[in-house]
């Protein structure tokens, strides 16, 4: 990339930003406050100009790699609290906000296949960000949007681009939230995602979709007894041609047990565990509750013999 770099220009518009600034970078049309200038206020209006400018400029540049990002345009705003009918009685002005991420760029060369993957992936984060958003969770967010900026950088293939995101974003919830944040999470993502008839085992349902999906090349599960509970039980299921890769020493499951909870409704997400066997993975699914602390967004990988 000629000129400054992503990184350069938020840094930049970090360094223009005052806490007790009253101006601010708004889009005229839709009331939006785009990133990297969202969440920064600047001591007067000539700061807040250049900031303006350093975000068309950091936006510009990020459409070369994704050219679905938004246009705005950019002006400035005072905050006047002492008038009622002033420019902070918009929704935003109670808090940071809310940051989207843009639509997948799926060029013209990638397959019907690829582009389910790439669909399905950008569902998958789309949803836990959204999920993330609504929750509070701000430095969560700026994690995540600052490593999707990053990834929009420097990886060149736009069909990778979910895929990294994907793996990412499950190494910051599990950095950022506890197993029982984790799992509320998930409650609430599930929510948000189209009902399933339910008529399938869940785990099948599960399992079947990441296959048509593109997000394993095949699996095969432990068939169990007639009549168990399976939120009580242990299941386990072995995948080959999983599309995200160990970070770590760690498995990223993110998509996966979101899936599941949406086969699983009002039941809380259970556990993965993820061994190393010839061929792709073991997965065994267990009730977060008898399972030390293994992650529901990435796994830690175990090497040793079933």
């Amino acid at each position: 990339m000629v000129g400054p770099t992503l990184v350069d220009i938020r840094e930049h518009i970090e360094t223009l930003a005052a806490a007790d600034g009253q101006y601010y970078v708004i889009c005229g049309r839709t009331g939006d406050r785009p990133v990297p200038a969202a969440g920064c206020r600047f001591r007067d209006r000539a700061t807040a100009r250049g900031a303006a400018r350093a975000t068309e400029q950091y936006r510009s540049a990020l459409r070369r790699y994704d050219p679905q990002v938004p246009y705005y345009d950019l002006i400035v705003c005072e905050e006047t609290t002492d008038d009622p009918a002033g420019t902070d009685r918009r929704e935003y002005s109670s808090g940071a906000p809310r940051q989207h991420l843009s639509e997948p760029v799926l060029p013209e060369t990638t397959t019907p296949e690829q582009r389910t993957l790439v669909e399905f992936c950008h569902r998958v984060a789309g949803v836990v960000f959204e999920t993330v958003s609504e929750a509070g969770y701000d430095g969560l967010e700026s994690a995540v949007m600052d490593a999707y900026f990053e990834l929009a950088e420097t990886v060149e293939n736009p069909d990778e681009l979910c895929l990294y995101l994907l793996e990412s974003m499950a190494s910051e919830l599990d950095e950022h939230l506890s197993l029982s944040n984790q799992s509320d999470l998930f409650l609430d993502a599930a929510a948000r995602l189209e009902q399933p008839d339910g008529a399938n085992n869940p785990f099948d349902a599960t399992l079947s979709v990441l296959e048509k999906r593109g997000l394993i090349e095949s699996y095969t599960r432990t068939p169990q007894p007639t009549g168990l509970d399976d939120s009580t039980e242990t299941t386990v299921a072995q995948i080959s041609g999983y599309a995200l890769s160990s970070r770590s020493d760690r498995l990223p499951v993110l998509p996966v047990t979101l899936e599941l909870c949406r086969h699983r409704r009002e039941r809380s997400p259970q556990s993965v565990r993820v061994t190393a066997v010839d061929g792709g993975w073991q997965l065994t699914f267990a009730p977060a509750e008898t399972v030390e602390q293994d992650s529901l967004v990435s796994a830690p990988i175990r090497r040793d013999a079933i």
